[in-house]
């Protein structure tokens, strides 16, 4: 007999069956945390990103990152703040505690696409980290003969680069949409959080289209404003109610 059956003929739920139906308040906190914490790691890398130039116009762009001595570094903390983040939508997984039905297929596939989203990420940094640094500068130090086909090999890693970036933003915003669902559905922790999540997916599925059609663009301003505030109010929100969330009557303290 299902829970909603028994509570329908006025039994109680058993211990199990009612925490199956809210979540988990330790892996909460813990998801809560570790998605604050992440955003924190990638807004402060972000800060120290090299931006002299508009990002399209490649001859200044380039110049600027051949003259940065932190560039690897950057791109290194960007990829750990992503790599806490995407851990933090795991242990989100196992908070919403959705065990069952089509939620719970949801569920997983949000799991799913946010792994491969961490591994999409893993590759842009090392194709925009390492091998964009290394193209740009062997073509600011090569001489005037060499510089045209070296600028030709940095700017056909730049479009690598704009490819990896694009899918995955998909791949993000599609990861932030699933988790919404689950949450607005099921209500495991605050809607709000949920709808302002789906906010920023769709966000991110708009920097995505962008830019794997222009590049880096002026057009992709707006979406990457509200992607990066709705996520930082989401995870604000989610690491309040998290810490706000009571413990459950029949769990001892301690």
């Amino acid at each position: 007999m299902s829970t909603n059956s028994a509570v329908t003929m006025g039994r109680v739920p058993s211990r199990e069956a009612r925490m199956s139906m809210t979540a988990d308040r330790t892996l909460l906190r813990l998801s809560a945390t570790l998605l604050f914490l992440g955003e924190v790691i990638s807004l402060v890398a972000g800060y120290f990103h090299p931006d002299q130039a508009p990002a399209n116009d490649h001859h200044a762009a380039f110049a600027g990152y051949a003259a940065s001595k932190i560039w690897t570094a950057v791109h290194l903390g960007q990829f750990a703040g992503m790599a806490v983040i995407i851990t933090g939508l795991l242990a989100l997984f196992f908070a919403l505690n959705v065990r069952a039905g089509a939620l719970a297929w949801i569920a997983r596939l949000g799991a799913l696409v946010a792994a491969v989203t961490l591994a999409l990420y893993g590759v842009l940094q090392a194709v925009d980290g390492v091998a964009l640094k290394q193209a740009v500068d062997a073509w600011a130090s090569a001489p005037d003969a060499e510089k045209s086909v070296r600028f030709a090999s940095a700017e056909a890693i730049r479009w690598l680069e704009w490819g990896v970036r694009s899918y995955q933003s998909f791949m993000l915003g599609l990861t932030f949409v699933l988790f919404a669902i689950v949450i607005v559905w099921t209500a495991r922790t605050s809607r709000i959080i949920g709808v302002l999540m789906a906010l920023s997916g769709l966000a991110y599925l708009a920097q995505g289209w962008v830019i794997g059609s222009e590049g880096f663009s002026a057009t992709n301003s707006v979406p990457t404003l509200v992607g990066i505030i709705a996520t930082l109010v989401w995870s604000i929100w989610l690491l309040i109610s998290a810490l706000r969330m009571p413990q459950p009557a029949d769990t001892p303290n301690g």
